[in-house]
């Protein structure tokens, strides 16, 4: 008996089809070991030996790998092909042998670019050893990434309060978002006008002409800078006479794109998809895996970690004979297309991202896969048949057009492109970040030279120019890409991390910098500019590459690198937070006091006048406050660019009931009013502005309504106990003892009687006490299933919007919710669910059985990393988990 070792159960159950009797297939579940987040796992002072630290999850995986291994005469490696995957499996092994489960069984390494039974057979031929190039590159890779982060993070918890965490190659990718974002803030508009005549043939044809030229002079896009400049062209032009002075038409040939890398598929399924990035490699990682059709496990595309853009030769002759088949031999070019990579430290270990099988269409497998997954299958599938498909042919025709008045002469051009054979075109178009002003879509009139035109209009268009826009998801991966900075299976977690410490955000799928983002970018900035280089971590990039093809040793790099690093750290141990925040404000100054409209001092306080605003740490993070504190109270956040940053402390009026005085203000969470200043020590009374609620709508009337909050509404019928309404962290809400019942608008909370309010009681009561207690989402009834009966619901679920009916889920499209999902559209997702086996209510997933092969169920992801805090206390009763540790050899 041999034993197969790879990551997941999914991969493992299609494997162990594949190899049948002889074979065990067991899965580690992603990696089994980790650094420990705390101080000390890797020491730079014993040559970086590094304390590896099994995960108490693994320990009863490992247990029975080890037990597995004792019966069998080889253990076979069959992990990732790639430096994770080598890495797996080392990690494995180092485990076996300290367990002393080894005893003379043959080890060996397999590795397959696509889970089918061809390629895994293929494998299993072809064992090598581990690659220790690969296990190197990634002991450097963690080791570097370890120091980084708890050698800097330290020194930002006690110099910047409420930052979280700067990492190696996060932070990197942070300066690109904030450096774009401080581009825009810097941006000034310029006004540019543009002059277009329409025009017509003899035969009455009409067509556009852009002013291009005036007395022999070439005019540039911002050449006309005033409407004055433009209706002095514009009446020259109303007079003209119109000539055709030259055409000329070129032909043109347009490529198609290579096959699928990683980045370029995150930035194509972001584009076309509206995927991000790390739900994409999620689809692609189950379609790589393998997906059931007709009984049998099959995986759809190959492996989807990669950044080579070639793919094998018995795939280019499939692909080639499909195009023929299908297209016709027009379509087909005379050899097979070679690709390189464009992209900085591309290594091409692997195969570009295909299918495994071209013949298995699209509309083929639709009906074995979810939406999400047809999706991406289609783009993979359609991008791989077009990179081996002919040119597209095109014309770009350009006239020269001459406009004589009196004794001027203008000059005016017109461009339009034709497609005279569209190739690849047919089948595939890649998508663009944005959308560049182009005229391929025109197609310009039969004119010849010497004709005469006829004016139709002229119209002058004021412009003006735009900064650049901000980083997608798609673009940002683009730009890490071209700069070399991370590798193919990093961008997804780099942009995940970035959002989950809310150092950015996104907002109609454009990333923003949080505040806290560029605090922390701008104290790198200050005093680690080295380390946030884009330069400097493209070159380690380099060097880890250096190190996988074994051109340099590991702790070589490690060494050079700390012995400037922990100087640049030591340099600042001991600086001043003052010292920090002059830094930081002067750095920030543009995005912090942008220039006033009224052309004051950005920093004059609005309160008092007298004061400077500056940049204030507390331990709730950075606000903007008055140099004249506690004299004047003045704080606004950071951002004073937004609404809500602006109003600073602003006076409402007077409480007639109290004679306090009622004020506007800022705070960490938002705007908010006040009633007086607090007596005593006692806080004074304050209230939030609802969600959506502008800080300029608000006046003394409605501050004072917010400031009576919670209202009573009266009391309920049947126990007497008051039933109030309010406003609180989730919205507005009526409440009756310990039940809370969500109000529709926050208005509702002043009008609302006491009808209504015991109705929505009730009806929330009426949901039963799971939904109470645990916030369970009890869904949008839609109605009875039409043929099967019974009521289906839509819902909001830990993994996403769904329907379900009977115990059957199915989720929903991306352009779905359970607002706006129909009857007839939840009743055709679940019947496609059946068909594939229902899966078992979300609720109940987590008390699934075993997998058959014995071994214990566990979560598929790789294991999770401890967080950089202290550790938790055991249960009462309960010993602590078992941990081990072993050093790197």
């Amino acid at each position: 008996m041999d034993l197969v070792l790879v990551e997941s159960p999914a991969k493992a159950k299609t494997i162990n089809k594949y190899l049948g009797r002889g074979y065990e297939v067991l899965a580690s579940f992603g990696h089994v070991r980790d650094l420990p987040a705390k101080s000390g796992s890797v020491d730079p002072d014993h040559n970086f030996r590094m304390l590896w630290e099994v995960d108490p999850k693994a320990q009863k995986r490992l247990n029975d790998i080890a037990r597995a291994v004792k019966g069998a005469d080889r253990l076979i490696l069959a992990t990732d092909p790639d430096r994770e995957g080598e890495a797996i499996s080392w990690h494995v092994l180092q485990v076996l042998k300290d367990k002393k489960a080894l005893s003379g069984q043959a080890i060996q390494r397999v590795v397959f670019n696509a889970i089918t039974k061809q390629a895994v057979t293929d494998a299993m031929k072809n064992p090598r050893d581990i690659d220790q190039a690969l296990v190197d590159a990634y002991l450097a890779r963690r080791a570097l990434d370890y120091l980084v982060g708890f050698t800097i993070s330290p020194v930002l918890w006690r110099k910047l309060p409420g930052a979280r965490s700067a990492g190696r190659v996060q932070s990197v990718a942070l300066r690109l978002v904030c450096d774009r974002e401080l581009e825009i803030e810097k941006f000034v508009r310029q006004e540019y006008w543009s002059i277009v005549a329409t025009l017509a043939t003899p035969r009455q044809e009409t067509f556009e002409a852009r002013l291009v030229g005036a007395d022999g002079k070439k005019l540039q896009r911002l050449d006309i800078g005033s409407g004055a400049e433009a209706e002095a062209f514009k009446r020259a032009l109303e007079s003209a006479t119109f000539t055709v002075a030259a055409v000329e038409a070129k032909p043109l040939k347009r490529h198609p794109q290579p096959p699928f890398t990683t980045s370029t598929l995150q930035q194509e399924a972001s584009r076309k998809l509206g995927f991000a990035p790390a739900h994409t490699m999620r689809v692609a990682q189950r379609l790589y895996e393998g997906i059931d059709i007709d009984g049998e496990t099959i995986g759809l595309i190959t492996y989807m970690r990669t950044d080579g853009v070639q793919i094998a030769n018995e795939a280019v002759a499939a692909v080639r004979h499909l195009i023929g088949s299908d297209y016709g031999a027009r379509y087909v070019p005379n050899a097979p297309r070679r690709y390189e990579a464009k992209a900085k430290n591309a290594q091409e270990a692997h195969e570009a991202i295909r299918p495994t099988d071209l013949t298995r269409r699209p509309r083929d497998v639709k009906r074995h896969l979810d939406a999400d997954q047809a999706k991406l299958y289609e783009l993979i599938w359609l991008r791989t048949v077009a990179s081996q498909m002919e040119s597209a042919e095109l014309e770009r025709t350009t006239a020269d057009i001459t406009a004589k008045v009196a004794d001027r002469l203008l000059d005016l051009r017109a461009t339009g492109t034709v497609i005279k054979f569209d190739g690849f075109l047919t089948l595939y178009q890649e998508g663009r970040d944005e959308d560049p002003e182009d005229e391929e879509s025109r197609r310009l009139p039969e004119m010849s030279t010497g004709e005469r035109l006829t004016k139709r209009a002229i119209a002058a268009d004021q412009h003006f120019t735009e900064p650049p826009p901000r980083y997608s998801e798609a673009s940002l991966v683009k730009r890490l890409e071209e700069l070399g900075i991370g590798r193919p299976s990093t961008y997804a977690s780099i942009l995940q991390v970035l959002k989950d410490r809310k150092y950015v955000r996104l907002d109609k799928r454009r990333l923003y910098p949080e505040d806290r983002g560029r605090i922390v970018v701008a104290f790198l900035e200050s005093f680690f500019a080295k380390y946030v280089e884009y330069d400097f971590t493209a070159g380690l990039e380099e060097q880890l590459d250096l190190i996988s093809n074994n051109e340099i040793a590991w702790r070589e790099v490690l060494h050079d690198f700390w012995r400037d690093f922990i100087g640049a750290v030591d340099d600042i141990k001991d600086l001043k937070i003052s010292e920090v925040i002059d830094a930081l404000d002067a750095l920030l100054a543009p995005h912090l006091f942008p220039p006033r409209a009224d052309g004051g001092d950005a920093r004059q306080c609005p309160n008092c006048s007298g004061g400077r605003l500056t940049l204030k740490l507390s331990k709730y993070g950075a606000f903007i406050g008055c140099s004249n504190y506690p004299e004047c109270r003045y704080t606004r956040p950071l951002s004073a660019g937004d609404g809500a940053a602006e109003i600073g402390t602003k006076v409402l009026g007077v409480d007639p009931k109290s004679g306090l005085e009622v004020t506007l203000r800022s705070g960490r969470f938002g705007p908010y009013v006040q009633l007086g200043e607090g007596v005593d020590g006692e806080k004074p009374k304050r209230a939030g502005l609802p969600k959506g609620t502008s800080p300029e709508d608000v006046d003394l009337k409605k501050a004072l309504a917010l400031l009576s909050l919670p209202r009573e509404v009266g009391r309920h019928p049947e126990d007497g106990e008051p039933i109030r309404a309010s406003i609180g962290r989730f919205g507005p809400y009526v409440q009756h003892g310990k039940t809370y019942a969500n109000l529709e608008s926050p208005d509702d909370v002043f009008t609302i009687g006491l009808n209504r309010a015991v109705t929505l009681i009730a009806e929330k009561v009426a949901r039963g006490p799971r939904f109470r207690r645990f916030g369970v989402d009890p869904g949008r009834p839609l109605g009875d299933h039409p043929t099967k009966g019974g009521p289906i619901v839509a819902k909001n679920g830990r993994y996403g919007p769904y329907v379900s009916h009977a115990g059957v889920n199915a989720t929903l499209p991306a352009d779905k919710t359970p607002d706006t999902v129909t009857l007839d559209e939840a009743v055709a997702l679940l019947d496609a669910r059946a068909e594939r086996g229902a899966a078992p209510p979300r609720e109940r997933r987590r008390k699934s059985a075993r997998p058959a092969n014995g071994a214990a169920r566990q979560s598929t992801r790789p294991a999770a990393k401890a967080k950089p805090n202290a550790p938790k206390r055991p249960a009462a009763g309960k010993k602590p988990a078992r941990r081990t540790t072993q050093a790197a050899e």
